[in-house]
């Protein structure tokens, strides 16, 4: 199975720069609709958690600018799960023109399962768990992605 399309939208006017580009906190905003479709998908929907008090917090996210958006392009978040434990879901969004291959910006997200009682962490319900579980395996056969694991820094001095 390929990767998850979780989000898709079109850039307007009010994301671009005096460039005509996509601004970088926009990049941020569409990925943000990816990780909310890709909840409702995995049936943490607004009614879900209002019915048990649970949802994902972020805790870290990277986001790569990889090549310039332009305004009026039709984007599309291709969403991939790397993994999860009993309270936490670490995933992959990539951007893409719609129908296009060609990776536009990567998002690294690590989020974490939370009783908002509390707030404080708890475990994935079974159910969230058996989707995770589909979903993951349905993915066995992706590759990792090429922005996975990326760390800040500047090349050593030499």
């Amino acid at each position: 199975m390929p990767t998850l399309t979780t989000y898709k939208t079109r850039i307007v006017p009010e994301w671009v720069d005096y460039n005509g580009h996509l601004r970088d906190a926009f990049y941020l905003l569409i990925f943000s609709y990816a990780t909310d479709a890709l909840m409702d998908r995995l049936g943490l929907d607004s009614q879900s958690r209002e019915a048990s008090g649970h949802s994902l917090f972020t805790l870290e996210l990277h986001l790569n600018y990889l090549h310039e958006v332009k305004l009026g392009a039709e984007v599309e978040v291709h969403t991939q799960i790397i993994g999860h434990d009993a309270k936490r879901l670490h995933l992959y969004h990539s951007l893409h023109l719609v129908g296009g291959d060609k990776e536009l910006a990567g998002n690294e997200q690590m989020l974490l399962h939370v009783d908002l009682a509390g707030p404080r962490s708890a475990p994935f319900t079974e159910p969230t768990l058996d989707q995770l579980k589909a979903l993951l395996d349905s993915q066995s056969d992706l590759p990792t992605p090429a922005y996975i694991g990326r760390v800040i820094a500047l090349p050593p001095a030499r």
